[in-house]
């Protein structure tokens, strides 16, 4: 499925990210899976089929971090062809005027201005090639407010905007860019926001929280033609077209 892509995961040391890393080497593709220590990555590639996974140590907030990790991975195994921008926090999380300025600005620097400085450092070799693909891990966050997540809110909208700039400025050199909400899904993010009991978030029980491996799915789906329509949009996994044509269930 796809087979001879080069797939670069940020945030890969577990959870969506984890997951999203093994189902892309089980679709054929070749995975760079980076995580803040080399430990935590090299975990995951030991978890993805043989000889399809290289680890690359990669923290989204250090922009000279972010450059030579696509340098290492360029090195090593080429280019990478699809781009799954995963890394994120939701912290600090807490009413704005209480939370520490640093901690905030922080939060937005890894959520979208790393996330930027991993689609600058991959665009130059898929222009080259004149296609490439680049999935940004959205949130419904990013379109409405939730009390105790101003940071984590304005992270993931200024994103979804970044979604939009890079398909209006590069869709028509090849370039496939979506933003995708993959729901409410049981990670160490979540075990955080219920920790906090703040906004009705926390509240959900985690027994009612989604699996990693639907989001994975529909992540491996993005990455193929079948979905060249759906570029330059905003997708959430919750809704019932798309989950029909990823496969997932819809009941």
């Amino acid at each position: 499925m796809l087979e001879g892509e080069i797939a670069l995961v940020t945030g890969a040391k577990g959870g969506i990210g984890a997951a999203t890393a093994i189902a892309l080497a089980e679709a054929g593709a070749t995975v760079v899976v980076t995580a803040r220590k080399l430990a935590d990555a090299e975990l995951t590639t030991a978890r993805c089929a043989q000889g399809r996974a290289i680890a690359v140590a990669c923290d989204v907030s250090d922009a000279a971090s972010v450059e030579a990790a696509v340098k290492e991975a360029t090195a090593r195994i080429g280019a990478p062809t699809l781009l799954v921008n995963n890394a994120g926090t939701v912290q600090p999380i807490g009413l704005l005027h209480e939370t520490d300025p640093a901690a905030w600005a922080s939060s937005v620097n890894a959520n979208l201005v790393g996330a930027v400085d991993v689609i600058r450092a991959v665009l130059p070799a898929m222009l080259a090639r004149g296609r490439g693909t680049i999935v940004n891990l959205s949130s419904g966050a990013a379109h409405r407010p939730l009390e105790g997540w101003s940071a984590y809110c304005a992270g993931k909208a200024g994103l979804a905007m970044v979604t939009q700039s890079v398909a209006l400025e590069y869709g028509a050199r090849g370039i496939r860019v979506f933003g995708f909400s993959p729901g409410v899904v049981d990670t160490d993010m979540q075990g955080e926001i219920r920790a906090s009991g703040i906004n009705p978030v926390s509240k959900l029980p985690r027994e009612n929280l989604a699996g990693t491996g639907d989001p994975a799915r529909a992540i491996v789906y993005l990455g193929t033609a079948s979905a060249d329509d759906l570029a330059g949009r905003e997708i959430d996994i919750r809704d019932t077209n798309f989950r029909a044509r990823v496969g997932l269930p819809t009941g």
